[in-house]
């Protein structure tokens, strides 16, 4: 019998799964707290220290619109982050266990976008604190992750995996037009979170946004100087987190070999997501159906695609 000579932190460490699991806890608990300091109406304590204000003061003014918009916000971006942990945590125990290097290549693109659209926080100048410790502890762990997961894969390791379709039904059949549903649902999130995480480094609000809170840019500017900049970093990250989820089902549908847990985890990751994004509104009263449409509209075709691909994957 040989003897196991490895150190504690090697077996730790194992094959890398263990450290992507972690991240992907680590995402998940960090939007349960996203979405418990919002359900609890509280700012983080460099959010007050950067305001000078507590949401407390800040709900004073406008009937708390202003407060409301951006739980709202961050509550959708907790919704993601919890989409995202859980997406990870299939990944790593499933695909990514079965040595499949679409798994490993899924883990770095979309690590890629959530982490890259760290860079978007700055486009208004404000960076929280606890948000760049969180990614400077959570960074290294995921690439240590990679790196020692990289000899587990299967041949060939490329990154062309990624474009290999998991199954070949029929479009026409229920089951290709409930991927279809699914990948359409998807790419609209990718586009959708772009173009959230731009305004979020731009322009900031649409119409609506204003309309709701009854105010002016200038009004705002006027309330506090630092508001804006504080709800750009809200809106750039959670549209760096859509966008993330978007890329993590786009791969996991069409890469992904139809089975009970890959349809278990879509629906759980869905649901979450949708019911974050589209439960928050009624709740703050920001009911406007324009601004609704898309998520409203992508919420339906989802469970449609989920539908329609429930026996077909069950069955195998």
């Amino acid at each position: 019998m040989t003897e196991d000579n490895r150190g504690l932190l090697e077996a730790s460490l194992g094959d890398g799964r263990p450290l992507l699991l972690f991240s992907g806890v680590v995402l998940v608990l960090a939007g349960g707290f996203a979405l418990f300091l919002s359900a609890s109406k509280h700012f983080l304590p460099h959010d007050i220290h950067y305001l000078g204000m507590t949401a407390e003061q800040l709900c004073k003014v406008n009937a708390c619109r202003i407060v409301y918009f951006m739980f709202h916000d961050r509550v959708a971006f907790g919704g993601a982050l919890i989409a995202i942990g859980a997406l990870y945590l299939w990944l790593a125990e499933f695909p990514l266990r079965q040595r499949k290097a679409w798994a490993w290549w899924l883990f770095v693109v979309s690590g890629a976008s959530g982490f890259g659209s760290f860079l978007a926080y700055l486009g208004y100048g404000y960076l929280d604190t606890w948000h760049g410790v969180a990614t400077l502890v959570l960074l290294p762990c995921f690439v240590t992750g990679l790196i020692r997961s990289r000899s587990l894969l299967e041949q060939p390791r490329g990154i062309g995996s990624l474009f290999k379709r998991g199954a070949s039904p029929p479009w026409l059949s229920s089951f290709g037009v409930g991927q279809a549903f699914l990948l359409a649902t998807a790419a609209g999130m990718i586009v959708g979170g772009l173009t959230v995480m731009t305004f979020g480094m731009t322009r900031v609000f649409v119409p609506q946004d204003l309309t709701f809170m009854g105010l002016q840019r200038t009004d705002l500017q006027t309330i506090n100087a630092r508001l804006i900049p504080l709800i750009a970093h809200d809106r750039a990250g959670f549209g760096g987190a859509i966008c993330t989820v978007g890329i993590t089902v786009l791969f996991c549908v069409w890469c992904g070999a139809p089975s009970r847990s890959l349809w278990q985890i879509l629906c759980l990751a869905g649901m979450i997501g949708f019911a974050a994004a589209i439960g928050i509104h009624p709740i703050v009263g920001y009911n406007d159906l324009i601004h609704l449409a898309p998520a409203l509209v992508g919420a339906v075709m989802f469970i449609a695609g989920l539908t329609l691909c429930w026996k077909p994957m069950r069955s195998r």
